[in-house]
C-alpha cells in the first residue's frame, strides 16, 4: 500500500497585534504612573502564539544585542515564562527597560516576516512581560559564574552601555567595578526617561541584578575630577568609558538667555531623577509654565512635552522643523502625546525669543518651512519660506534638540582621540579607542542615539575587552 504523504499543518494568521492595555489619556496626563498596563499572562500567549517560527527569522538579524527571539517567542507561546526569561538575559541584561523604551518597530519587529502583510508580533511587549512576570515571581535566578581571572576592569558610566559591559564581563570571570558620577545609577535610564515611559523602580530591579553577579558599584565618582582615566589604569587593567552624551546643544538664536529656557537634559533631570513633579515632597524647584513650548522631534522632545503636561501646562507644543514623517522619534511616542493634547507645530524653524520687561521668555518667533530635497540624513531639507515670520505667545521653552558629550574625560585623557561634536572616536569592530586598553561605546561614542544601539555596542565592547584581557594584544 501506497503511503500518502503527510498534509502539512495549516497556520492560521492573527494580522493584528493583541492590543496593549493602557491608561485612559484623559487619567494618565494628571499622574506619573506608567501609560502602558501591560500584558496579562493570557494576552502574551496569543501574541506569541502569532510567530511563524520563520526558518530564518529576520528578526534576530535586527537585534543589536543578539537575543534569540524566536527561541525566547517559542517559550512564551509554550507558556514556560521562566524559560523566556532566562533565554532572554543570556544576551540582555535590561529586558524590562528595553521591552519598554527600545523601538523595535524599527529593527527586530520591522524585521517581522509577517509586517509584509499584517502587523508584526509584539515582540517589545513579551519582552516587557516575561521581565515583569519574573519579578513578580520573587528573587531572580542567577546564572553560574565561571572561576575568577584576577583581571579587573573599570567601567565609567551606568548608562545602558555601561551596564551591559559589566553584566557580559562578570559573567566570563572578570571584576568589575562601575564609577557613577551621579547618586544613582542608570545613565539616561533615570535622569532622561520620564517615570510613565520608565519608572525608576524598574531600572534599579535591573541594576541590582546585575550587582548582584558581583559587579561593584561606585556611586558619586566623577571620572576626570575625582580620578583619571591615567589613574583608573593604574589600577585596572581595561577601562571602559560609557559616559553618554550630557552637553545639550542649544540654537545660538537671539534671546536665547532669557529666563525660562531650559535645555531638555536639566528640564528631564529635575523630573527625573531629582522628581521635581513631586515638589514639595522632593525639594526640587522646576518652573511650571502654563504655555510650553518643546523645541525638536525626537524622543526626547517627546518625554519634555508630555512632563509638561503633567506638570500642569495649559498648552504643550512641540516645534520641529520637518513634517511628522521626518521626525525622529518612534511613532508609538507621537501617538501617545497626541493623545495626551500635545499640539504638533510642524515645518517651522525658531529664529528668536522675545522677552517681557522682567526678562521672561514671552514669545517664540519662528519662520515657515517648505520641504527640499534630502539631506544627508535621508530626509527632506526644510527650506525657508521668505517674510513668513510669526510669533508664538509661551511662558516656557524646552530645547531638545540634539547633545554631544561631556569634554570633561577627553580634556583630562592625553592620547584619546575626539571626532565631530567631541565624540570618542573608536574602531567600530571591536570599540577600542585611540588609547591602549580604553574602550568605549553609547552615546559618548555615537552622540545621543537609543538604548539599545548603546547596549549592542556595550556587548561588543565587552567582546573585545575579553579577548585583550586573555591575550593582551592591542
Amino acid at each position: 500500500m501506497t503511503e500518502q504523504p503527510k498534509k502539512k499543518k495549516k497556520i492560521t494568521i492573527v494580522p493584528n497585534k493583541m492590543p496593549m492595555p493602557e491608561q485612559p489619556p484623559a487619567e494618565r496626563v494628571r499622574n506619573y504612573d506608567e501609560v502602558p498596563l501591560g500584558y496579562s499572562a493570557e494576552q502574551a500567549v496569543a501574541e506569541a502564539q502569532r510567530c511563524l517560527q520563520c526558518a530564518r527569522p529576520g528578526c534576530m538579524d535586527g537585534c543589536p544585542v543578539g537575543i534569540d527571539i524566536k527561541g525566547f517567542l517559542a517559550h512564551v507561546a509554550d507558556g514556560d515564562f521562566r524559560a523566556a526569561v532566562n533565554l532572554l538575559k543570556e544576551t540582555n541584561a535590561l529586558p524590562a527597560v528595553t521591552g519598554r523604551v527600545c523601538p523595535q518597530e524599527e529593527q527586530c519587529e520591522g524585521a517581522c516576516a509577517l509586517c509584509k502583510r499584517y502587523e508584526s508580533v509584539g515582540i517589545g511587549r513579551l519582552e516587557r512581560f516575561v521581565a515583569d512576570w519574573e519579578a513578580e515571581q520573587g528573587p531572580p535566578e542567577y546564572p553560574d559564574l565561571p572561576p575568577s581571572t584576577g583581571k579587573r576592569v573599570a567601567v565609567v558610566g551606568s548608562g545602558p552601555a555601561g551596564i551591559t559591559v559589566a553584566a557580559d564581563l562578570v559573567k566570563l570571570g572578570h571584576a568589575v567595578t562601575i564609577f557613577e558620577a551621579l547618586h544613582e545609577a542608570g545613565g539616561v535610564l533615570v535622569y532622561g526617561i520620564p517615570e510613565f515611559r520608565l519608572p525608576k523602580a524598574i531600572v534599579r530591579r535591573e541594576i541590582e541584578y546585575v550587582c548582584h553577579l558581583g559587579v561593584k558599584l561606585v556611586k558619586d565618582f566623577v571620572v576626570g575630577s575625582t580620578a583619571t582615566v591615567d589613574e583608573l589604569l593604574e589600577e585596572f587593567d581595561a577601562v571602559f568609558l560609557g559616559t553618554g552624551a550630557g552637553l545639550p546643544w542649544f540654537l545660538d538664536v537671539p534671546g536665547e538667555n532669557l529666563k525660562g529656557i531650559y535645555s531638555a537634559n536639566e528640564y528631564l533631570t529635575r523630573a527625573n531623577l531629582m522628581k521635581a513633579y513631586l515638589f514639595p515632597e522632593y525639594d526640587t524647584p522646576i518652573v511650571r509654565g502654563k504655555r510650553v513650548v518643546t523645541i525638536g522631534g525626537g524622543n526626547v522632545a517627546m518625554d519634555a512635552a508630555r512632563t509638561a503636561l503633567r506638570l500642569g501646562a495649559d498648552a504643550s507644543m512641540i516645534v520641529y522643523r520637518r513634517s511628522r514623517e521626518e521626525m525622529p522619534c518612534r511613532e508609538e511616542e507621537i501617538h501617545h502625546a497626541v493623545e495626551e493634547g500635545v499640539e504638533l507645530n510642524l515645518l517651522l524653524t525658531p529664529v528668536a525669543f522675545h522677552g517681557d520687561e522682567n526678562g521672561w521668555v514671552s514669545e517664540l518667533e519662528c519662520v515657515r518651512n517648505e520641504l527640499g530635497e534630502p539631506d544627508a540624513s535621508g530626509r527632506r531639507r526644510p527650506v525657508e519660506v521668505p517674510d513668513s515670520n510669526f510669533r508664538i505667545p509661551i511662558d516656557l521653552v524646552v530645547v531638545a534638540i540634539g547633545q554631544s558629550p561631556n569634554p570633561l574625560i577627553p580634556a583630562s585623557t592625553p592620547g584619546l582621540e575626539t571626532g565631530r561634536r567631541g565624540v570618542v572616536e573608536v574602531e567600530p569592530e571591536s570599540m577600542k579607542t585611540s588609547k591602549r586598553g580604553v574602550f568605549a561605546g553609547g552615546d559618548v561614542a555615537t552622540g545621543g542615539a537609543t538604548v539599545i544601539l548603546a547596549m549592542g555596542q556595550g556587548r561588543v565592547a565587552a567582546a573585545a575587552i575579553h579577548q585583550y584581557l586573555e591575550s593582551g594584544d592591542w
